[in-house]
Order: C-alpha cells, then sequence, then structure tokens
C-alpha cells in the first residue's frame, strides 16, 4: 500500500494513582538487607532487541529509525509507522505475549477489572462485558468467539518476564513509568470507540493483522483520556495495517481506533505507554512549593501578609498584579538558585517503577563481597533505580522540621504491583502494599553523597565528611542496601 503522510513505510502503552507511605531506613540500621533476585524465563525466540543498555534498547525497539530523527521529527509531534516484514521480529513479538498464553494465565488467579477488561465497541461507544470475581478462561474464550469481544489484558508485565525486562529498560531510559496493555480482538470486531489518550504509546503488532485509523488531535498533548464521536473526528490523517514485527508510535491526544480484519481469525497487539502526567507543568506544580518555602526564607516580600478579608472574597482579581509581581520575583530567584526540589515526582517515579531485572539466579541479591572500610574503592551500581532528595524530617514530625537527605531506589519494588495503582488497595489485600525503600542522612552527608554518584569509582577516604566514621557509616549504609560494590 501507498505510505501515509508522516509515516515511514516498509521500514525495519495506564492509569496508575499514586500511593503514599513507606519505609525508609535510618543510617546504620538494618544491615543485612534483602533484595530478591526474581527467576527469569526465557523467551520463546532469541531477542532482536539489545539489552546491554537502555539507550541500544531503545534505539533497537525503533530500528531502523535513527534515534535523533526519531525526537527531532516524531516525539510529541506525529506518528511513526514502522512496517518491517521480518520473519525473526515477528518470531520474537509473537514471544512476547499469545492468545494462547490466557488459559495458564487463568490458572494463576485473574480478576475481572483489575487484570482483565473484555468490552466491545457497538454504536461508537465501549460495552464492557465483565463478569464479577474471579476470570473463568472457558467463559472469557466464549465471549471471545461468540461475543467479538476484546480481552483486554492489563499490565502483562507482571507476568510476562521479557515485558518486564523491556519496561524496566525503558523507565531508565525515560525517567518516566512505563505501563503496557495487550489487546486482542477477534475478525470483524472493534474493542474501543474513537479516543485519545494521555499517555505516548509504543504498538507492538504481536499476532494477526489490525486495520489502524489515526485522525488530527483535537487536544494535542492531551492530559486526560477521552472518547471522541466520529462525526467530530473527520477523515484519518492515516490508514494502514499493521502486521506481526511491525511497530506504531504516536503522541498523546492522537485520536485513534482499529479493528480486527475479516479474514483475520484474531489479532494481538502490546501497547506499550509512558509520560503520563510528565510535562513541564506537571514538573512546576511539584517544584514550585519547595521554591517557595525556600525564597521566602530570604524575601520579606513573599512573608508580608495578604490583604484583609482576602479570603472571604468573591472576586480575587484585584491581587492578580500583586501575584504577577511576586512569581516574577520568584522567576529571578530561581534563576539565582543552584538547587531545584523536585520530590514528589522523584519519590512517585522511584517508588512505582520496576525493579531491576537481573537474570535467570533465583538467589536473593544480598550484599555481595567485602564490608566497605576507609581504605576500600567503591562503585555506585544501579545509577538508575536510585535518587538522592533533601526534605524535612520525616521521622520528626512534632519538632522543628529540620533538613534531610533521602536516598530512595527501587531494588526492593515489586513487580507485581506494577502500575496497578491503589484501587482501594487491592495490592494491600494481597499482602502486596507498596513501600518506599531507601536511606535517610543528615544534610551533611549530601556533597559525599553526590562525589559517588558523579564518580566512576571513589575511594572512601576520600569523601567530602568530617570523620572517618562517617565515611565508613555512609559506604556501610549504601552497601546494605545494594547500590554500592567494593572493588
Amino acid at each position: 500500500m501507498a505510505p501515509e503522510p508522516g509515516l515511514h513505510p516498509k521500514q525495519r502503552g495506564l492509569r496508575r494513582m499514586p500511593k503514599k507511605g513507606g519505609k525508609i531506613a535510618d543510617v546504620a540500621k538494618e544491615t543485612q538487607a534483602q533484595c530478591k533476585r526474581p527467576r527469569l524465563d526465557t523467551a520463546g525466540s532469541p531477542s532482536v532487541l539489545s539489552f546491554e543498555s537502555p539507550d541500544s534498547l531503545f534505539r533497537s525497539l525503533i530500528s531502523p529509525i535513527e534515534e535523533e530523527e526519531f525526537f527531532r521529527d516524531y516525539w510529541e509531534q506525529k506518528p511513526l509507522l514502522v512496517q518491517r516484514n521480518d520473519v525473526l521480529v515477528a518470531a520474537y513479538y509473537q514471544s512476547l505475549f499469545q492468545l494462547s498464553h490466557l488459559k495458564e494465565l487463568c490458572s494463576q488467579g485473574l480478576y475481572y477489572g483489575r487484570d482483565v477488561n473484555v468490552c466491545r465497541c457497538v454504536n461508537g461507544k465501549k460495552k464492557v462485558l465483565n463478569k464479577e470475581g474471579r476470570v473463568n478462561y472457558m467463559q472469557l474464550k466464549k465471549d471471545f468467539d461468540q461475543k467479538k469481544a476484546t480481552i483486554q489484558f492489563h499490565q502483562p508485565q507482571r507476568f510476562k518476564e521479557e515485558l518486564w525486562k523491556i519496561q524496566e529498560k525503558l523507565e531508565c531510559y525515560f525517567g518516566s513509568l512505563v505501563g503496557s496493555n495487550v489487546y486482542i480482538t477477534p475478525q470483524g470486531s472493534q474493542g474501543l470507540p474513537p479516543h485519545y489518550d494521555d499517555v505516548e504509546v509504543f504498538i507492538l503488532q504481536l499476532e494477526g493483522e489490525k486495520h489502524w485509523r489515526l485522525y488530527k488531535p483535537t487536544v494535542p498533548l492531551a492530559r486526560e483520556y477521552n472518547v471522541e464521536p466520529e462525526d467530530r473526528i473527520g477523515s484519518p490523517t492515516h490508514e494502514f495495517i499493521l502486521k506481526p514485527g511491525d511497530l506504531l508510535y504516536f503522541p498523546r491526544g492522537t485520536i485513534h481506533q482499529a479493528d480486527t480484519p475479516h479474514g483475520i481469525s484474531y489479532s494481538t497487539h502490546v501497547t506499550i505507554s509512558t509520560y503520563q502526567n510528565n510535562s513541564w507543568g506537571d514538573f512546576l506544580l511539584d517544584a514550585i512549593p519547595g521554591l517557595v518555602f525556600d525564597a521566602a526564607k530570604e524575601d520579606v516580600a513573599l512573608r508580608t501578609s495578604i490583604p484583609r478579608q482576602l479570603l472571604m472574597q468573591v472576586n480575587t482579581a484585584d491581587c492578580t498584579k500583586k501575584l504577577s509581581s511576586l512569581l516574577r520575583r520568584l522567576a529571578d530567584s530561581l534563576e539565582n538558585s543552584r538547587e531545584l526540589r523536585s520530590s514528589d515526582m522523584k519519590k512517585d517515579f522511584i517508588m512505582h517503577r520496576l525493579p531491576p531485572c537481573l537474570g535467570c539466579d533465583s538467589d536473593p541479591l544480598t550484599p555481595g563481597g567485602k564490608l566497605p572500610k576507609i581504605d576500600s574503592k567503591i562503585r555506585l551500581q544501579f545509577r538508575d533505580h536510585a535518587i538522592i532528595t533533601v526534605e524535612p524530617d520525616q521521622e520528626n514530625a512534632d519538632e522543628i522540621r529540620r533538613e534531610m537527605v533521602y536516598v530512595y531506589h527501587s531494588l526492593k519494588n515489586r513487580r507485581e504491583t506494577h502500575m496497578m495503582g491503589t484501587e482501594d488497595d487491592t495490592a494491600s489485600e494481597d499482602g502486596l502494599a507498596q513501600q518506599t525503600h531507601g536511606l535517610r542522612f543528615p544534610l551533611s552527608y549530601l556533597d559525599a553523597l553526590k562525589q559517588i554518584w558523579s564518580s566512576s569509582t571513589v575511594d572512601v577516604k576520600e569523601l567530602n565528611l568530617t570523620s572517618d566514621a562517617e565515611k565508613e557509616n555512609l559506604a556501610l549504609s549504601l552497601w546494605t542496601e545494594c547500590l554500592i560494590e567494593v572493588l
């Protein structure tokens, strides 16, 4: 078929609500932290992706499109279609998830709503056909065959190790949560009406074929999901068939719909999605409270009282000029500041992301090798899975809130709860409640931590701390959390 405008012809996916709370290990406590080393199944077909690094994984995912070209011409701008016609890629994609896998997965205890949705698009509207409680495979297959229902499988990386490997690397690459959903649609049927999403979408066609239609966004880079009626979206800007091994990318806000053509028994694709609530606007909302707090220490204008009865007024337009002036002062303060806090977004990311995918060894990951001493040379490991923040002391809420340094990491996160939300906490009911894992240090440790983070290796005795005891304490604390290795 002829290439569509803005698409690359014939060349080689979420909703999660943050859960608050968690546990922080204090300095020199929990001296033998245990990090589970997960067991991996081997994929059914040799990988065509490179897992050497997050960068190499993404480059191999969009191949043969160059990374620079992708971000220059497509990212947040327009769709990209990569049609490969490559049997090796097709075989690998098919190994990621298949219709035939559902029977075994259902035996593991899947539930409607939480793990699986059954739906069909009828007269431009989504009709949900879920039953109650636990998913019965025979009933699921009956709805698929007889009612032509689409099976939507939520977050398959919880069960499929190869998807775990892919999404964990993509979370390192983007610095943003990466979710996924599998859609299995029988022939002559469509699961969802035309709609747009609030995420950047990468679609991998796994089995069968899918007929796609994309439309110009009514809300570019949308911040929320929305269904659009057919009479509002006009004609498609792109229309094509996805076949096994093909890749499709489109930005959030892109209106789309897809159906399985007649003559194709069914279609299976996985939607890998990212960058939900990860815009400059979100970053501003996260950073401004800390900026105001810090600036008010130095600028008396920010400590001056608001006018009497301002909070009682219906119309507060009179104060906009004053607020504009204060925001300009904040902007000036920001330009002169060396530090910018973004604790909540950082913590939410590190707390809810996937843990590292470490290999087929099922032994627990424990602090390995020699204990760090004052004459040791150390190296940070799992750099992509740890962050440093400065925030008020969480341990002494009733006293004067001193600032402390927190090191959060995702080494002990649970893959089973990844992107599953709170849902009034299904995870908690299953005993899989999410926690924040990490360490807490006095503010005086910040420079030494930055030394470790910014160096390939560092000598413990060279750490920027006052005493040898503090240096050893810092190294030992990081070592017990599996964050450093002794060379």
